[in-house]
């Protein structure tokens, strides 16, 4: 449980392994780092229909092993009461009552969970922590050094790994970049900027393509209009009344692999809120809800020092994301930020990296990423200096390695036969078909 305690508490760390479907070509295992936080591996490896997240080269050559990390799924899961989980308040304040409020709520939050959480593992589930876990995986699998791949939050991991272990890494890939070094100004404009950079895009795309469900339309417009109507509370879909930050999510997701023509539906179907018809949806046929639910944002919590001082330096902040992303002024981040208002100082701050004297690492990740921003990749490729080579996606996503089969191609050679990218290459866009 606590690394710098190994005679103290234990909990158990659950590993899924697919081995390598040619063993005479078994170059080792790879590790995948899922992201979040809060994804399971297991799940990654378990499922057959996700192990096409990994190509067929990739498989043959390697065991391909995850785990759910400390804290998340099987691994002894941060636990908390539904029924206050369930509570969670709106990241748009708008008062310093509602601030407040939510700080209150944050420290019920915390001691619910961490009486929910078994082995005490609630104040012990920080990447760095993770990092320590990473190195008891790789000595429990006999490799001498480790083969990584880390996607969203999970290059967070690998990136500290590199840091705290360099001389044990063979070949280590970070797709879809975290940049672990910004405070909270930079956290959010570098956040906002690149969502809206992704919206921006989709408008392009709408723009040119006659399939595109709102073709024709003045698409900015159309969901200005759709975030005036979430802001009165006349906003539904399947019959849950969506907040703007709801609304604001539900595109972001659209975003991810981008599935814009999905997005086009979407901005032309949510109805106008019935609250009778929301009621009855929410009840009818519905099951017991279970008394305890996962709360993976802990994990954010204690990797990230986002302080605020009160609603009016929220507000001004509030003001300032709306004029660096017009359209997409209620970006997923500012739950990030709320939802640890009054923690603690983590035990895992934010810092700028330094590693030294580790095989190169391959950065890779996309131009227009709605939620791992290009300017995040480049500035995590300067931080690692000449250990590591930024591979340039110029399309569209969360994520570059199912984008198309050059990224694939240029990361596989990497982790197959450490074959490094040169400087600078990039592989050209592949526009969506969904």
């Amino acid at each position: 449980m606590d690394w710098s305690d190994p005679d103290g508490a234990h909990f158990g760390l659950q590993l899924a392994r697919r081995k390598a479907t040619d063993p005479g070509a078994r170059v080792g295992s790879m590790v995948f780092g899922p992201g979040g936080p809060g994804d399971s591996g297991v799940n990654r490896i378990v499922k057959e229909a996700n192990m096409g997240r990994f190509s067929d080269d990739l498989r043959s050559r390697f065991d391909i092993v995850s785990f759910d990390p400390r804290g998340v799924g099987l691994s002894n899961p941060i636990l908390c009461s539904q029924e206050l989980l369930d509570r969670r308040p709106s990241p748009v304040m708008k008062s310093q009552a509602e601030f407040d409020a939510t700080a209150k709520y944050n420290r019920e939050l915390r001691a619910d969970c961490r009486k929910n959480t078994e082995n005490g593992l609630f104040d012990h589930v920080d990447t760095l922590s993770m990092v320590q876990d990473l190195d008891a995986i790789r000595a429990a699998l006999g490799e001498r050094s480790l083969t990584f791949h880390g996607s969203s939050y999970g290059t967070l991991l690998g990136e500290q790994y590199a840091e705290e272990y360099p001389k044990r890494v063979r070949a280590l890939v970070l797709e879809a970049v975290v940049d672990h070094s910004l405070g909270t100004r930079k956290f959010l404009s570098t956040q906002s900027a690149t969502l809206q950079d992704s919206f921006d895009e989709f408008v392009a795309w709408c723009d040119r393509t006659e399939s595109c469900a709102v073709h024709g339309s003045d698409v900015r417009a159309l969901w200005a209009d759709l975030l005036k109507r979430a802001e009165r509370g006349e906003l539904s879909d399947d019959g849950r009344t969506l907040t703007p930050f709801e609304l604001n999510v539900e595109v972001m997701k659209r975003l991810y692999d981008p599935e814009w023509r999905g997005l086009g539906t979407f901005l032309r179907g949510p109805a106008e809120s019935d609250p009778e018809a929301t009621q009855a949806a929410g009840t009818a046929g519905d099951s017991p809800a279970p008394a305890l639910g996962e709360n993976a944002f802990e994990i954010f919590c204690q990797d990230w020092s986002l302080p605020v001082s009160g609603y009016q330096e929220y507000a001004r902040e509030l003001r300032r994301i709306s004029r660096i992303a017009p359209d997409m002024k209620y970006p997923r981040s500012l739950m990030s930020v709320s939802a640890c208002l009054g923690a603690p100082e983590p035990d895992n701050p934010q810092h700028r990296l330094k590693v030294r004297d580790s095989r190169t690492v391959l950065l890779t990740n996309s131009i227009h990423d709605p939620a791992s921003g290009y300017n995040w990749a480049t500035n995590v490729a300067k931080q690692l200096g000449s250990n590591a080579v930024l591979h340039t996606y110029e399309g569209w996503g969360h994520g570059t390695y199912s984008s198309s089969p050059c990224t694939q191609e240029a990361t596989d050679a990497y982790l197959i036969s450490l074959k490094v990218p040169r400087r600078g290459a990039s592989c050209p866009a592949v526009e969506p078909v969904g």
